[in-house]
């Protein structure tokens, strides 16, 4: 069933504040922007790669409270930790920052990944109530790293430059031993298994040349979910909430405003046709785009001094250089 996509909804000031949850020896930093309000967004990004993959969705979120973006171990600059963490262990850190941050009902949303985190986080706290899974792994049929890389290639070549720039940024920040490490931990993650554990009224996006998260795999997610609905934006890749953030945004809001009783059942897959493209590196003024490359060198700076001030100064600057012209 084709959906049209609606009118741009109100932004909040991307003015990002950096705070840090720890445990033992190990933290999660959490980048926040907006402010008042009781219901937040807490969004955990996938493998590999860190918060900057919400800087164009986060500014469309704040319709209930703040948004909070996570960077968790080994990923975005943090620290490695000392042992490789399984999903499980993710989840539980995603946990403790909704426990030390007083997240009232937080709606949680995953890329990746962060799917299967926020699936294990979700289907073991029953008093969370809204979840959204955006491009979601693995297709249990398909735990194979060659056909992952396939797949993940496939979908590549239809992000824009963007997305491709922050990826292998974050990479190397993570380093190649640490990403060895975790990825034997996501690929044998069941999230299958604990789909149907999940009381969550939730949300599945997968973009449209999505090979990593397939649309028969989605369709199958919708089948195991207690409650669910199910989009595929048109034009859309992996990482369909940077290149459609607006669309996905008002999906998430929209989402967040129902109840599990709307959606209950055999959920059918929507299609988004003609979703709104955000502005790409090269739709930028030259003026923006030395502004968002002058954040992400504070940034750097930042984290390589480990000072979050600086870190949330590069990535306010980045962040509002991107989505000015979008706006």
């Amino acid at each position: 069933m084709p959906r049209q996509p609606r009118e741009r909804r109100r932004r909040v000031s991307p003015s990002v504040e950096v705070t840090r949850i720890h445990d033992g020896d190990t933290y999660v930093r959490v980048n926040s922007i907006g402010t008042g309000g009781t219901r937040p967004f807490l969004l955990v990004p996938g493998i590999g790669v860190s918060s900057t993959y919400f800087e164009k969705l986060a500014p469309h979120l704040g319709e209930f409270g703040p948004v909070h973006a996570v960077d968790l171990p080994g990923f975005g600059g943090v620290p490695h930790p000392n042992s490789t963490l399984s999903i499980r262990q993710y989840a539980d850190l995603v946990g403790k920052v909704i426990d030390e941050m007083g997240l009232n009902d937080p709606i949680i949303v995953g890329h990746s990944m962060g799917s299967q985190i926020v699936s294990d986080l979700v289907s073991r706290r029953p008093e969370l109530s809204t979840l959204v899974l955006i491009g979601p792994v693995i297709h249990p049929r398909e735990r194979r790293v060659l056909t992952q890389a396939r797949r993940f290639l496939q979908s590549s070549w239809h992000e824009p430059g963007t997305v491709k720039i922050l990826a292998i940024s974050a990479y190397l920040f993570c380093g190649f031993k640490w990403f060895a490490r975790v990825l034997p931990k996501m690929m044998a993650f069941p999230i299958e298994e604990r789909l149907p554990l999940i009381r969550a009224h939730t949300l599945v996006i997968r973009g449209e040349f999505d090979a990593v998260a397939p649309r028969e795999w989605v369709e199958e997610m919708g089948e195991l979910l207690p409650s669910s609905s199910l989009y595929e934006i048109a034009g859309a890749a992996h990482s369909v909430m940077y290149a459609h953030a607006e669309e996905v945004a008002r999906l998430c809001v929209e989402h967040a405003r129902q109840t599990a009783d709307t959606a209950a059942g055999d959920p059918e897959l929507i299609v988004v046709e003609q979703a709104a493209r955000g502005a790409d590196a090269a739709d930028h003024s030259l003026a923006a785009i030395a502004e968002a490359i002058g954040g992400r060198i504070t940034e750097t700076v930042g984290i390589l001094q480990d000072d979050d001030e600086k870190i949330a100064e590069g990535k306010t600057a980045a962040a509002r250089a991107i989505n000015q012209e979008s706006a």
